[in-house]
Parts: C-alpha cells; sequence; structure tokens
C-alpha cells in the first residue's frame, strides 16, 4: 500500500524505511507498542476492584502443555516498557505517560492535564 501511494514498483528498489519517511508514517511497530502501553495505563488507572485490572493478576491453574510457554500480555507489556525506559509510576501522572509512550518527553508539564 505504501509503495503504491509513493508511485513506487518493487523493481525500484526503494527501502520501505525510506517510502515510510516520505509519507512520514511510523512502523507498525512502534505503532502498536504505543498502543498497548497507553491501554496499559488505562487499566492500571483503573480501580482494584475492576475486573480488567484483576485480570492482569490472573493466574489460570492446570498443566501447561510441552514446551516453551507463550508470552503473556503482562509479559509483552513489561518488555516494552523496559526496551522503553518507563517505570510503573510514571502511569500515575497521565499526561507525563503519554508523552513518555509517544517518544516526546518534554517534562515540562507533568500536571496530568
Amino acid at each position: 500500500m505504501v509503495r503504491q501511494m509513493c508511485g513506487v514498483k518493487l523493481s525500484d528498489k526503494v527501502a520501505c524505511e525510506e517510502l515510510r519517511d516520505r509519507l512520514e508514517l511510523e512502523d507498525v511497530v512502534t505503532v502498536l507498542q504505543c498502543n498497548i502501553l497507553r491501554w496499559y495505563g488505562h487499566v492500571l488507572n483503573k480501580d482494584d476492584s475492576e475486573w480488567v485490572k484483576k485480570c492482569m493478576d490472573f493466574v489460570v491453574e492446570g498443566v501447561r502443555p510441552r514446551g516453551r510457554p507463550k508470552r503473556t500480555w503482562k509479559e509483552l507489556v513489561e518488555g516494552d516498557m523496559k526496551s522503553l525506559k518507563l517505570r510503573k509510576e510514571d502511569v500515575l501522572v497521565h499526561g507525563k505517560w503519554r508523552r513518555l509512550i509517544r517518544g516526546t518527553e518534554e517534562d515540562s508539564d507533568d500536571s496530568g492535564g
């Protein structure tokens, strides 16, 4: 789709990164990471009695299948937070969390508004 929007054929041998730069598009991985962390912020700001927040710490009982266990959503979020050097405490300040997950950390306004 991006190649079609730029009018470039695959045989022109233009890199995907260059095409995304032309259209000022973010990488899909970055967009998904931002969305996951944004949802994580919503969940952490909920009351402890909310079912969504309780699901984060829910452990399924029973025997696990053989092989390497699948990554849980919580493990995915923790990995994303580690790669972006975010802390769980930053979630409480809404405006700061929003800037941090978007990669535009400007500590000029930490009011959370």
